[in-house]
C-alpha cells in the first residue's frame, strides 16, 4: 500500500507542481534577507551576500522537486510591522527569525511575535522560528529563544518549531526547507 503511494506522488509530481506561500517575519538586522538568499541562491552566494535593509518587502521563488514556494520577506523595522499581518494572511506557513546573538531584542521580538499571532485572521497557521546567526560569539540555543520569546503560549492551535541555524554559513537551512516543504502542505490540505 505505502509503495502504491509513493507511485502515485511520484506520478503526480511529474505534472503537477505544489506552490506555496510563506512569509519572513522579524526584527531589523535578525537576518531575514539573508535567509532568504541562503534558500535561494545557495551557500557559496550567501558568503558573498552583504544583506542591505529591507524597505518594504522583497519577493523571491524557491524551487525543490514539485514544491514552488513564493516567499515574502518584509522589512523588520517598526514602521513596516503594520503590514506583516497583510502579507501573513492565506500563507502557507510563517516564519519568525531572530537575531539569537542579540539577547536585547528578544523582549521586542517577543511582543511583535505575540502581538502579530495573535490576530485571528492567522490562527492556526504553522509557525518556524529561526534563531538565526548560531556561528556568532554568546548566540543563544533554540531551547533558550523558544523560553525566551514564550512559544509555548503560541504552539496550542499551530505546528511549531524553531530551529538555530546561521543563514550566513548555511547552517541547518535544508533542515528549514524540510520543514517549511512538510508543514506547509499539511496546512495547505486541512
Amino acid at each position: 500500500m505505502r509503495l502504491l503511494a509513493w507511485i502515485l506522488n511520484w506520478f503526480r509530481g511529474l505534472f503537477w507542481q505544489l506552490e506555496m506561500e510563506v512569509t519572513l517575519v522579524g526584527l531589523q538586522g535578525a537576518g531575514k534577507t539573508t535567509f532568504l538568499a541562503a534558500i535561494t541562491e545557495g551557500k557559496e552566494s550567501v558568503q558573498l551576500h552583504d544583506a542591505i535593509p529591507t524597505i518594504g518587502l522583497n519577493t523571491r521563488k524557491v524551487t525543490r522537486g514539485n514544491v514552488s514556494i513564493k516567499v515574502w520577506d518584509i522589512g523588520g523595522q517598526p514602521r513596516f510591522r503594520g503590514m506583516w499581518e497583510r502579507y501573513c494572511r492565506g500563507v502557507q506557513s510563517i516564519v519568525f527569525i531572530v537575531d539569537a546573538a542579540d539577547l536585547s531584542s528578544f523582549e521586542e521580538a517577543r511582543h511583535s511575535l505575540h502581538d502579530l499571532l495573535g490576530r485571528p485572521s492567522l490562527a492556526g497557521i504553522p509557525l518556524l522560528i529561526l534563531a538565526n546567526k548560531n556561528d556568532l560569539e554568546g548566540a543563544c540555543s533554540a531551547e533558550t529563544v523558544i523560553s525566551e520569546l514564550q512559544l509555548s503560549k503560541l504552539a496550542v492551535d499551530r505546528e511549531t518549531a524553531c530551529y538555530s541555524v546561521s543563514a550566513k554559513s548555511y547552517t541547518n537551512i535544508d533542515v528549514t526547507l524540510k520543514w517549511l516543504m512538510r508543514y506547509s502542505k499539511s496546512f495547505s490540505s486541512t
